[in-house]
């Protein structure tokens, strides 16, 4: 049985996440762990809202504290009540030091870790990528599921294919874990950035591979820049498309699996992003 992490704000509980763990987990026969990250660095109130006289700040600190920790409290309940509600195997742990190497610590022992692409662990909204992603996305141990704000059953797959080996480790990784999804309607995209060709590069030998683990895999070869091309073709498919894309690493930089395509993925698209790099 595989292990899925999900990392959770109980603060800011997100629902889609929620949604997406237990779909995946269904379908795979995975035991979920919500990582409910409650840093104790991180609050609800800011604090001005606690400014006063003394007596009356720690009334006020008091109450406010209480109320973080009965969302929190609530936050779990929730997940487990879903997961038992879809008879899926569940396990709750609250990691209550910074949450950034909490995660990263519990993705060693991880097969994959989801995670909303609006996480932040701060009070207020950012751009995605969030700087929380970015970290995660630079350090973790594990292949990462970065999911939207939205819940869509999955119904297709696109995988990206440069030639390079980070994007058909990023594939094959992604058949063995969620290994029921493989077949699905399959799409593997590729784009050549020079004007001569627009054949699959080891051709022969991709489409020898993808037979065994995708037999429905079809084969789009676009010519122009791989970052505008990809993000016009993704944005004609469905809602319920699920992404699959390889290495993400700080000072790596393939063809177009560099972390500026992951973050345009994740700023221009609606769709869950599977990414696996191999270090």
């Amino acid at each position: 049985m595989k292990k899925i992490i999900v990392a959770i704000d109980g603060l800011k509980y997100s629902l889609s996440t929620q949604q997406y763990a237990i779909h995946l987990a269904k379908q795979s026969h995975a035991h979920l762990v919500g990582v409910f990250l409650d840093d104790f660095t991180y609050h609800s109130y800011k604090m001005y809202e606690l400014v006063g006289a003394e007596a009356f700040a720690e009334e006020k600190l008091s109450k406010a504290e209480e109320k973080d920790k009965d969302l929190r409290s609530q936050a779990a309940e929730e997940f487990k009540n879903a997961c038992q509600a879809a008879e899926v195997e569940c396990t709750i742990h609250h990691d209550r030091s910074i949450a950034i190497q909490e995660l990263l610590h519990e993705s060693i022992y991880a097969d994959l870790l989801l995670i909303n692409a609006r996480e932040t662990l701060m009070h207020f909204e950012e751009k995605t990528p969030t700087r929380f992603i970015h970290d995660l996305l630079g350090e973790v141990q594990c292949p990462v599921l970065v999911v939207p704000k939205d819940f869509a059953p999955i119904e297709k797959l696109v995988l990206l294919y440069d030639g390079e080996p980070s994007s058909v480790y990023a594939i094959r990784t992604f058949s063995y874990l969620l290994s029921t999804l493989k077949y699905l309607p399959t799409e593997v995209i590729f784009v050549n950035n020079t004007k001569y060709s627009i054949h699959l590069p080891d051709g022969k030998l991709m489409k020898e591979f993808m037979k065994r683990h995708f037999p429905k895999a079809t084969y789009t070869s676009l010519k122009g820049n791989p970052e505008t091309e990809i993000v016009h073709q993704l944005k004609n498919q469905p809602a319920q498309v699920l992404v699959v894309l390889g290495a993400y690493r700080r000072g790596v930089v393939s063809r177009w699996f560099r972390p500026s395509m992951a973050d345009i993925l994740m700023d221009g698209l609606q769709f869950p992003l599977f990414i696996a790099h191999n270090k």
